[in-house]
């Protein structure tokens, strides 16, 4: 595949990920159940998740465009976006639909240490590159912080 048809096909599943997301989040952030949560002091505003989710996106649509001709095993590439996808896509009905902040907690905990095997697994193919996966990786950190003071608080 050339480089800008993996770039857009990835771009897609991204943002249909990003789309499933937000019918659960738009309608839980509105909630009395999300309003009434004990959030950390660090939670940024709202518009903030917007932007951080559209930029970790396109960063990570480029990210795994540039590392799908790098790879030999395609296969272990898909699994691991896959299991990524599904984790990402997850957490939202988790979390804003089920109020099951501690399995939402689990979930983007493991998120994070998949993001950051992709990170730290593939740095040899992709070099400096590798940062394009840089503000996924920061984002989840930020956000699991964010769930953990949920988790621990209410």
């Amino acid at each position: 595949m050339k480089f800008l048809q993996t770039f857009i096909l990835f771009l897609v599943l991204n943002f249909g990920a990003l789309g499933i997301g937000s019918i659960f989040t738009n309608r839980g952030v509105v909630s009395d159940w999300y309003q009434n949560l004990s959030k950390a002091p660090w939670t940024p505003p709202g518009w903030v998740f917007g932007a951080a989710w559209t930029t970790i996106m396109i960063c990570f649509a480029f990210y795994i465009a540039y590392l799908w001709p790098q790879v030999d095993n395609k296969r272990v590439l898909l699994i691991l976006f896959v299991l990524q996808w599904l984790l990402n896509v997850s957490w939202n009905p988790v979390f804003f639909y089920y109020h099951n902040v501690r399995l939402g907690l689990l979930i983007i905990v493991a998120l994070t240490f998949l993001v950051g095997y992709f990170m730290l697994k593939f740095w040899p193919d992709l070099g400096v590159k590798s940062a394009l996966i840089l503000p996924y990786f920061l984002w989840l950190l930020i956000a699991t912080s964010l769930n953990a003071y949920v988790a621990f608080k209410n």
